[in-house]
């Protein structure tokens, strides 16, 4: 199938790695534009750019794709390229930008196929949805969440800080909604107590990559079919930002230890110990009491293997953290540089 592209972080790379190996035709890449990153704040190319790059794609970055918004003449670019590219579908992933009308109008599905009939729901696996045209597809999005939890920009990060015990990969025929698309295909996958953002993102590219493949290949047989989203249970994964990052102390040891898992690796769940800014990378939750006079935020026990800190309705352990300018490191190691003991206490946002 010839396809156009449209993603940018690694998840999507992963996606555009499997849908090119399998040997489809990609006409036409649209990822962001390059972002300052890193010490030096150089530009730096998205995963999916440098992919593209790599295996001679040819690549556009659009700064917006609204013909009336704030970059019009990238608008116009974007759909001169979109028309030239002749795609059969376009297949989206984590791309950061929202598809206007005019962008699902031109890979509508060509007339002269009818929608074939709507399967029931049901069943964790695979819920099938189809291509209906004779010689387009639309837009296929690859959406990290068991739809319609989950809408939104950040699926895997509020999945983990809410404390669900799965997710899933929805592959969604896309519409003018947010993320509101017919089902095409979905696959649910159990969040393990350890999960990070990271850990459970790289399994979730992996399959996404190949259920995107799945369905372009009974897409082109016609023998998908879609599940409209359920009424019910819809949530939104409100974008990730930094100044979510610091710990509440007074909140349950569980809500705590989810929410550093859930900002791992970005941005980084924040704690102030006399007055040092403190990223706390890994914490677990212990079923015990802290002392009856010990308020929230303080420490209770130091020892190389952890340092136990008072919350609302029992104790969560810190494993890993970092201070400013240095690297992660395991608490024993933050100790041989920090003098901490019971009784210190960690800050409380106001």
């Amino acid at each position: 199938m010839r396809l156009i592209f449209a993603g940018t972080p690694e998840f999507a790379r992963v996606a555009l790695e499997h849908i090119h190996r399998a040997g489809h035709e990609i006409a036409q890449v649209l990822t962001q534009p390059d972002r300052p990153a890193g010490r030096g704040m150089k530009l730096q190319a998205s995963s999916v750019k440098q992919y593209a790059i790599d295996h001679g794609m040819p690549v556009a970055q659009p700064r917006s794709l609204r013909l009336d918004g704030k970059y019009p003449q990238d608008a116009q670019t974007a759909k001169a390229v979109i028309e030239a590219a002749h795609a059969d579908a376009m297949v989206v992933a984590a791309y950061g930008l929202i598809l206007p009308q005019w962008v699902l109008d031109m890979m509508a599905a060509a007339p002269g196929r009818p929608k074939q009939g709507t399967a029931p729901s049901g069943g964790s696996a695979a819920h099938e949805v189809a291509s209906v045209g004779a010689h387009k597809f639309g837009c296929f999005n690859i959406h990290a969440s068991l739809l319609p939890r989950w809408r939104g920009a950040a699926p895997i990060h509020r999945a983990i800080e809410a404390g669900d015990k799965e997710t899933a990969v929805t592959i969604m025929q896309m519409d003018a909604g947010l993320d509101t698309g017919d089902m095409l295909m979905a696959h649910t996958v159990a969040i393990e107590a350890s999960d990070t953002t990271g850990s459970l993102q790289d399994r979730l590219a992996q399959l996404g990559g190949r259920l995107m493949l799945l369905a372009l290949e009974k897409a082109e047989a016609h023998a998908l079919k879609p599940v409209p989203q359920s009424a019910q249970g819809v949530t939104y994964a409100q974008k990730i930002e930094k100044s979510e990052a610091g710990i509440d102390w007074r909140q349950t040891a569980c809500q705590i230890a989810q929410k550093v898992r859930a900002f791992n690796p970005f941005p980084g769940a924040t704690a102030t110990l006399n007055g040092e800014i403190l990223k706390i990378w890994m914490a677990v939750p212990a079923p015990v009491p802290p002392p009856v006079d010990a308020r929230p935020g303080t420490v209770v026990m130091v020892d190389p293997q952890g340092m136990a800190v008072a919350t609302k309705d029992s104790v969560v352990v810190i494993t890993e953290l970092q201070r400013p300018g240095a690297r992660r490191m395991p608490v024993a190691d933050f100790l041989r540089g920090t003098a901490v003991h019971a009784g210190m206490a960690f800050e409380n946002p106001p």
